[in-house]
């Protein structure tokens, strides 16, 4: 049996609904993802972020490889019930693949993408 607060999200075509993880001490935002049902049933049962990868097909538990798990604060929907929120705590300060603090790590500067982030770990590092 699906809970009732599942069903109140305005899930895609596909069963999907766009995630956004922001640090619950800076606000940051940290990275886009995808949740399904499951995923977010799972994130909330757990305290640990969990995505659906459209690319693999397939359930992810972040830092199930790199170690970088997403502690959940809080989670909250939008007005239009649309778009997930999480609060996370960020283990290891790493939430992207290329070893950076946020996915965010490229600004728009006079029409051209300029890198304001450092790599914090080289990422042959963390996924062996």
């Amino acid at each position: 049996m699906t809970a009732q607060w599942l069903e109140e999200i305005q899930w895609t075509a596909e069963g999907l609904a766009p995630a956004i993880a922001q640090d619950a001490a800076s606000g940051r935002v940290l990275m886009f993802a995808w949740m399904n049902r499951e995923a977010l049933q799972k994130t909330q049962a757990t305290g640990e972020a969990h995505y659906w990868s459209r690319s693999r097909g397939k359930l992810w538990h972040k830092g199930e490889e790199s170690g970088h798990v997403q502690k959940v604060k809080s989670i909250r929907i939008d007005c239009d019930a649309d778009v997930i929120l999480l609060a996370i705590e960020q283990a290891g300060g790493i939430a992207c693949h290329t070893g950076r603090e946020s996915c965010f790590f490229r600004r728009l500067d006079g029409g051209v993408w300029v890198e304001t982030d450092q790599v914090l770990k080289d990422p042959r590092e963390i996924y062996k």
